[in-house]
């Protein structure tokens, strides 16, 4: 933790935290404008990554940003470089705890207008999510930036990685996963409607379809061995004999035999995984397997 909130923070907090702070960060920081900051950052219009000491830059500013903002009770930094883990392409993850009173439409209107002026920065969507606003950023050099804020100070799920700022580290119970029945129940769907595709001619919707279903059978392969679900990051975790037999499932034209053949594979790659909802797939199975016979 940087410093307790209602403490003025200054430059001298934040190598305790982000070692090399002042190196990478003190010289943009002399113009009270930090006008040099974005000349680093965003130094080119033909700059096609970032780098990661430019993302150090950015974070570093926030971190300052969040500790002179007084309707902020909390905050840490989350997402793949919590810990010092990430990598050369990770983005940046920011959450914050609001003060009681504190609108969140004033905070996210502020910090988007800062944002704008001080990085160029353009504000793509937001993703509301429980109580918590996620406003996400994109800027010159590529850089996505990651916003959240939750009224109070509950503002971490129980089991995230994070590195606090400041504050309090007071936890919420998380949003509970799909279960297998309804991942299973999905995958279902997208398969019956896949195959009505395939005969109504609608290649690209059949296409879609199938390859949800496909990530659906992969969802369920990652709920049973307890690893990530949302957005496939646990994909490539799973074993190799898993993963093996689903690439008979990628779609690889939208010629009708071949779509025909990815859904038939698609439903044994949805059955092969299906061991935490064996009933229902025993029940579903010869059914399901019928999808690859066309009249």
């Amino acid at each position: 933790m940087l410093r307790t909130r209602n403490e003025e923070a200054s430059l001298e907090d934040c190598p305790r935290i982000f070692p090399g702070f002042l190196d990478l960060f003190g010289p943009c920081l002399a113009s009270p404008s930090h006008a040099g900051l974005y000349e680093t950052v965003g130094r080119e219009r033909d700059i096609v990554m970032f780098t990661v000491e430019e993302r150090d830059r950015v974070r570093n500013r926030l971190v300052q940003m969040s500790h002179a903002d007084p309707r902020l009770v909390a905050g840490a930094l989350v997402g793949s470089t919590a810990g010092g883990q990430g990598d050369r392409w990770s983005d940046l993850d920011l959450t914050f705890g609001l003060a009681d009173g504190a609108a969140v439409d004033d905070v996210l209107g502020d910090w988007t207008v800062r944002l704008a002026n001080e990085f160029q920065a353009v504000h793509i969507f937001d993703l509301p999510h429980l109580s918590t606003i996620y406003r996400v950023f994109l800027l010159p050099n590529n850089l996505q930036v990651d916003l959240s804020f939750t009224p109070g100070n509950k503002f971490l799920a129980k089991g995230l990685k994070y590195d606090l700022l400041f504050g309090n580290a007071l936890e919420r119970d998380p949003a509970k996963p799909a279960s297998a029945e309804q991942t299973f129940g999905l995958a279902v769907v997208y398969l019956l409607h896949a195959h009505a595709c395939i005969a109504r001619g609608r290649m690209w919707e059949a296409e879609y379809c199938i390859s949800a279903a496909r990530d659906q059978a992969l969802m369920l392969a990652c709920l049973h061995r307890s690893l990530k679900t949302s957005y496939g990051r646990g994909f490539d975790d799973l074993p190799r004999e898993i993963l093996q037999p689903v690439t008979g499932a990628l779609v690889g034209s939208l010629e009708k035999t071949e779509l025909i053949q990815a859904l038939g594979r698609s439903v044994e790659v949805l059955l092969q995984n299906s061991q935490d909802v064996s009933g229902l797939a025993g029940r579903l199975g010869p059914q399901l397997r019928e999808l690859k016979s066309y009249q």
